[in-house]
């Protein structure tokens, strides 16, 4: 059966940095997938060569059966595939709603056409949905990656692509966020996660990948790992 997304021994550099060394990872349909590592892992890598943001030096990337390695990130995102990046990269000087239409830019349909997706996406985000006409920039950080969320949302993705969703955050907002995650995902759509939280990554999604120095160097189910004498002393603390 074909998987979703299927990364094959992917190489990235930058300049004469080696960031990824042989990558590879597969993600079914329906999935929650996650990525765990340090810093500088190559997590973040990983997501930009999927999404078309950095083109990989060799290997392949495969999205419902069709590769996409080096194609463009606008064509990537109108065949299914949308990105919340790490950071948020929102338009803080943009109202939540310009946001938003940023997000459907890929789309065909026009902004009114687009009202039913935009009022489904925002019942996961009661906190923005009557902000609309308020500057992105005077939202508080949760509410801004709520915003980055949804925005990614409005593109219709079949792969959501989550960059450590929770930097930043308070521990109570952390927790909404994976929340709204898991909905988001009981809703239909598959989520390639990275995330430095590993105990929330591992919590909430179904399999994983632990990075170490741009290589995976462990893969299994999340209940595996999260029971990992080596994940649980590098990563969970105990």
């Amino acid at each position: 059966m074909t998987a979703l997304l299927d990364v094959s021994g992917l190489d990235v550099h930058y300049g004469a940095i080696h960031a990824l060394r042989g990558v590879s990872l597969r993600v079914e349909e329906g999935e929650i997938v996650t990525l765990v590592g340090s810093n500088g892992a190559g997590k973040s890598t990983t997501l930009r060569a999927i999404s078309g943001v950095v083109r990989p030096s060799s290997g392949s990337i495969r999205y419902d059966g069709r590769p996409i390695q080096g194609r463009p990130p606008h064509e990537i995102v109108a065949l299914g595939v949308a990105q919340a990046p790490e950071g948020r990269g929102i338009f803080a000087n943009l109202t939540v709603e310009e946001n938003l239409k940023v997000g459907a830019y890929a789309r065909r349909e026009g902004w009114r056409e687009l009202e039913e997706e935009r009022t489904r996406a925002l019942q996961h985000f009661p906190q923005i949905r009557e902000r609309l006409g308020q500057r992105a920039g005077t939202l508080s950080g949760g509410e801004q990656q709520m915003l980055a969320i949804a925005r990614a949302l409005l593109a219709r993705p079949r792969l959501l692509l989550l960059d450590e969703p929770s930097l930043g955050l308070a521990p109570q907002i952390v927790q909404t966020i994976f929340r709204i995650i898991r909905e988001i995902n009981r809703t239909g759509t598959t989520i390639l996660l990275v995330e430095q939280n590993a105990h929330m990554a591992l919590h909430t999604a179904h399999r994983g990948y632990v990075l170490e120095t741009g290589r995976v160097v462990l893969e299994d189910s999340c209940l595996h790992l999260a029971q990992d004498d080596r994940v649980k002393k590098i990563y969970l603390g105990g």
